[in-house]
């Protein structure tokens, strides 16, 4: 086969195939005695597992996959395959740890008559001590505003809110810049209804990622099937 035949199945140029054969993600390819290559299935097969790993793995790891494989170093291939998965079900867990956070928050949103509440009082709300509230303002998780007379701090609605997700999360094992991450997303959401839209697109996102890595696992375990057969 030549270039423009691997080329038309995938939409891509004959100068493409080159570079990616350039690039070492092909196995080495013979040349007629003009020089022209001269491509097999197994090359046909390595394409469509490269350009499978891509879109699940990302461009670079999936150089680095077609790589360590074409060079005989399995044991690397599948590492990196494998690093892949934990990543994903990390952050799979993540998204499931702050979407049960707020959740929790769902039936206990800090709606306030009066005036916002001092830091003493927001203390006593919550059942900790003034000082790590304080705390909390030097790491970024919460943003008072401050009485312009007497310089003291008020913590109003969305303050109380942030202050009432930010226990929940350190109660379930969050540091504190992971509480400060979080509430950065929510304030950068608009809200918690937005918040939910988020995750919920965050989900499919997660979803779609774990269909692209089980679509390149198949089209690899079928290029390490042929490679078999050649070696």
């Amino acid at each position: 086969m030549r270039p423009i035949d691997l080329a038309r199945e995938h939409g891509l140029s004959a100068q493409a195939i080159r570079n990616y054969d350039d690039a070492g993600l092909l196995p080495p390819a013979e040349r007629s005695a003009t020089g022209y290559r001269r491509y097999t299935p197994l090359h046909a097969q390595a394409l469509r597992a490269f350009l499978a790993l891509r879109a699940g793995h990302g461009y670079r790891p999936a150089v680095e996959i077609m790589h360590a494989i074409n060079r005989g170093d399995l044991e690397s291939a599948y590492r990196l395959v494998d690093a892949a998965h934990v990543a994903l079900l990390t952050e799979r867990e993540t998204r499931a740890e702050v979407a049960a956070a707020l959740g929790a928050l769902a039936g206990t949103a800090p709606h306030i008559d009066g005036p916002p509440l001092t830091v003493g009082e927001l203390a006593r709300r919550l059942g900790m001590h003034p000082a790590t509230l304080r705390a909390w303002e030097t790491q970024g998780i919460l943003r008072p505003e401050r009485d312009r007379v007497t310089g003291y701090r008020e913590y109003g609605p969305d303050c109380v809110r942030d202050a009432e997700i930010a226990r929940q999360l350190r109660q379930g094992g969050y540091q504190l810049s992971q509480v400060a991450q979080f509430l950065d997303s929510l304030r950068t959401a608009g809200g918690a209804d937005a918040l939910a839209i988020f995750l919920a697109s965050w989900r499919e996102r997660l979803t779609t990622r774990s269909r692209d890595l089980l679509a390149g696992a198949a089209q690899l375990d079928t290029y390490l099937t042929m490679l078999d057969r050649v070696r």
